[in-house]
């Protein structure tokens, strides 16, 4: 099976000299891509000067995460894309649990592995974890880490499992199946657009699986701080648009007044630990929200498979009201 790394890069030279060193010993057996996002420092020469044999992508403009791979994945013909963020670390034989996957079950459609933390090794890493779900509100979660609360890997999550959706991070997925669906949302721009690829997936019949025997180490947060307002904004603001081109339609218009009740409360918790910035920024995501909505309810698709949440009802109230931390606790 031919395998394809792709890394999407824009300005980020020190992080493609702290992380490429790691991909190129230990993926002999694919080939690797960066996919530029039209950066305008010198992270493409220092590729073409100090790894020879990666093969450059050049995109026309910075289009995100989501039209920066829709641009650079067309052109590749590669049967599995390994999607990697930039601050990623790889281990020895980490792709050799992606291929046999993928070889060994036809309908899986994407995939993650394991995703720990590159400056608390013994942790898990916030974005993936050991593999990602939704409540049945629609937020998401990973096994490892829910909100800010990031479990210590102690061999708790090491089996292989079906899961809801698949980390950005490092997102293995099927070339057919991803071009079959246009790829990604480029209206989501930046965050969650795996989220909607993967349930995406799902209304097709496809898997998602959770691979523990593969291992990355994700610096998280590199390319857009976590206290970045725009992550904020574009975490708050494509939640909600996911729910609405992906949620059963009978349902959509009660969960998405239920969200915007509880984003409310979340803004007034910013407000109360002296954030007003993210206040506002909750407030310019709905905005945006209210605009995109009727693009949006137009992509919306006939659900040919049905999917299923995870069994947790409200990650929220377990979280912050039952106090339950850990995924193993009541999840």
């Amino acid at each position: 099976m031919n395998i394809a790394i792709v890394i999407l890069n824009w300005n980020g030279k020190a992080l493609l000299k702290q992380f490429l060193p790691s991909v190129v010993t230990y993926s002999e057996e694919a080939s690797i891509y960066v996919a530029d996002n039209a950066s305008t420092d010198d992270s493409v020469n220092y590729i073409k000067t100090h790894f020879p044999s990666i093969s450059i992508l050049q995109n026309s403009s910075n289009k995100g995460y989501a039209g920066g791979y829709n641009e650079a994945l067309r052109s590749l013909k590669e049967e599995v894309f390994v999607l990697l963020n930039s601050d990623v670390a790889v281990t020895q034989d980490w792709l050799a649990p992606i291929e046999k996957a993928f070889t060994q079950d036809a309908t899986l459609a994407a995939a993650q592995p394991k995703i720990k933390d590159v400056n608390r090794p013994e942790y898990f890493e916030y974005a993936g974890a050991a593999g990602g779900y939704i409540d049945q509100l629609g937020y998401p979660f990973c096994r490892g880490r829910i909100f800010t609360t990031i479990e210590k890997d102690t061999g708790q999550y090491d089996d292989a499992v079906s899961i809801f959706w698949a980390s950005g991070a490092c997102l293995a997925v099927r070339r057919d199946d991803f071009l079959h669906l246009g790829g990604f949302d480029e209206d989501l721009f930046a965050h969650q657009e795996e989220i909607d690829l993967c349930w995406r997936l799902q209304l097709q019949g496809k898997t998602i699986r959770y691979l523990p025997e593969s291992t990355v180490f994700h610096v998280g947060g590199a390319t857009l701080a976590t206290q970045n307002t725009a992550k904020t904004f574009y975490n708050f603001r494509n939640s909600l648009l996911v729910l609405v081109k992906n949620h059963p339609k009978k349902r959509v218009i009660f969960l998405l007044f239920i969200r915007l009740l509880l984003d409310a409360l979340a803004g007034l918790q910013f407000l109360s630990q002296g954030n007003p910035s993210h206040f506002v920024a909750i407030i310019r995501a709905h905005l945006s929200f209210y605009a995109l909505f009727p693009k949006f309810w137009k992509k919306r698709t006939s659900h040919t498979h049905s999917f299923r949440y995870y069994r947790c009802k409200s990650v929220v109230w377990k979280y912050y009201f039952q106090k339950k931390r850990l995924f193993n606790n009541g999840y």
